[in-house]
Order: C-alpha cells, then sequence, then structure tokens
C-alpha cells in the first residue's frame, strides 16, 4: 500500500489527500491541535500529534509532503527531527515552496532558471527551507506554488458583504493556481518522480488583484468594489509585503515535464467553477 506521511497537514496537503484516498492510499497527516484530530479522521486521514515521534510513520512512508511554513530557521520538522527524517527511504519527497523565492521582478517572466532573490523574510525563509530538504539526500522536488485559491479561498465572501477594495498599484501583477491543479502536479510528479526537480505551479493568465476582485463582482451581479490607490490603502504589514513583489511566473516545466493541462487555465474559469459548485471562499490574493 502507498502511504503518504503529509508534515503539516493543511490546506493543499487536505485536497490531495481526498484523491489519493479513494485510489487505496493511506494518509498520516500531522496536527498540532488534538481537537482537529477528529476532522481528519472523518476525512479518512490518520491523525499524528505533532510535536510527537515521526519514527514509526516515516518508517512506513512511500511518500512524504512537507508544507509546513519554515521561521528563521527554515523548516520546523527539519529543526525538530532532521536525523530522524533523513533516514526515511521513500520513493517521493515533495516540498510546498513560493514563488516568493524569486523576489521583485517588476511584472516580468520568471522560470525556474531564474535566480532566487527573495525580497522578503518570507521569501528568504522558503529559499532556507528549500536548500534543507534538498540537503537530507532523499528524493525531493520543490513545488513553488503561486497564490492559492479554491473551495474555501477566494473573493466571493468579501465582495457579497461589501468589505472588498480594489487596491490600485499600477504594475501590480500577481500569478495564481487553483487548489486542485496544485493536487494534480503533485500526482503527476508522483507518477513520474524526478529529484531535484523544481517546478512553478501557476496558472497561465497573471493578473492584477484588482481584476479578479472585478470579475468576481461581475460573475455575482453586483457592482465593481471601490477603487483605493496602494498609498492609501489600510493595509496589513503582510497584505503590504505581496505588494511589494509583481512577477509573471512561467509554467511550461509543468505541461512539458509532466503533462499536466490545467484544469483551470486562468482565474476566470476557477472563480466561474467555485460559485458554480456553491463554495463560499473567504480570502485571496
Amino acid at each position: 500500500m502507498k502511504t503518504l506521511l503529509s508534515l503539516g497537514h493543511g490546506y493543499t496537503a487536505r485536497a490531495l489527500a481526498r484523491l489519493l484516498i479513494p485510489q487505496g492510499w493511506r494518509v498520516i497527516g500531522t496536527v498540532r491541535d488534538p481537537s482537529r484530530a477528529e476532522m481528519l479522521r472523518a476525512e479518512g486521514v490518520e491523525p499524528l500529534l505533532w510535536p510527537g515521534d515521526l519514527a514509526p510513520a516515516l518508517a512506513g512512508a512511500s511518500h512524504i509532503l512537507a508544507s509546513a511554513a519554515p521561521d528563521a530557521g527554515g523548516d520546523p520538522f527539519l529543526a525538530a527531527a532532521g536525523p530522524q527524517i533523513a533516514t526515511a527511504r521513500p520513493e517521493w519527497v515533495g516540498y510546498l515552496s513560493t514563488t516568493g523565492v524569486y523576489g521583485d521582478h517588476q511584472g516580468a517572466w520568471v522560470d525556474e532558471s531564474t535566480p532566487l532573490t527573495p525580497t522578503s523574510r518570507r521569501g528568504e525563509q522558503r529559499v532556507l527551507a528549500e536548500a534543507q530538504w534538498q540537503a537530507t539526500g532523499l528524493p525531493v522536488h520543490v513545488f513553488r506554488l503561486a497564490g492559492i485559491y479554491g473551495p474555501g479561498r477566494g473573493p466571493f465572501e468579501k465582495v457579497r458583504d461589501g468589505s472588498a477594495r480594489r487596491i490600485i498599484k499600477p504594475g501590480q501583477v500577481f500569478s495564481r493556481i487553483h487548489v486542485d491543479d496544485i493536487v494534480q502536479v503533485l500526482a503527476a510528479s508522483m507518477a513520474h518522480p524526478n529529484p531535484g526537480a523544481a517546478y512553478n505551479v501557476c496558472d497561465d493568465d497573471p493578473a492584477p488583484p484588482e481584476d479578479v476582485l472585478s470579475h468576481a463582482a461581475h460573475l455575482l451581479g453586483l457592482p465593481e468594489p471601490p477603487a483605493i490607490p496602494f498609498d492609501q490603502a489600510d493595509l496589513t504589514p503582510m497584505a503590504r509585503s505581496f505588494y511589494s513583489e509583481s512577477k509573471r511566473v512561467r509554467n511550461d516545466r509543468i505541461k512539458t515535464e509532466l503533462g499536466v493541462r490545467l484544469i483551470y487555465p486562468g482565474y476566470r474559469e476557477g472563480l466561474a467553477a467555485l460559485l458554480h459548485d456553491g463554495a463560499a471562499p473567504d480570502r485571496a490574493r
């Protein structure tokens, strides 16, 4: 039986588990909050309380997915159990990183060969964590994710309740990816491992964030959210840091090497699907 050990079993890992479990996979997911353990069990995932002993799960894991957010020391699982993890013998390891490792390119295109020049602390921590995983000697694959949206994550709720604002910063552009497309990229990589590979995971349509909000309002039949110049916007430090970087991310490698055909090649298709499925997303980027 194929067994996935999910280190930091969050939004994307839960979506991957929903694909794998019906195919006969065993999925073990770490969880910090004991109250979430029953939720994971209800989804068919075996919860593993963290911090805790990873040894039994590592011994039986054919695949490992690491998606915990790093800190100043890098990946928290490697910091706490690095030697133990390095003794595992999985067929495949995936590390979920971010396109933030490329830093700011003032709207220009980047691909996997672009030097890693992060301009934010979060980006620097991701670069460190990528290097730490690659240094384990395990069959590591790095997935640099664009802004994630999907069920439970998107612009509709804020547009409906009137709290959405279109922040206007000329030249600003982001890349995005629907969680279902992340899942199919991960599954394709598992089927065709290429240790050491790094993949940008994004759709075909990088766009200004205000365009996404405008389209969401159009789909709902509501007026466009008000426009606010960036220098007048009341943003959290985290939100403001996103606007410090502007780039378009190429995704050719997931198509040519993994044979991926995006389910949602742009935000228009992705938002339409969310609305059709009755999703009530709660945040977007």
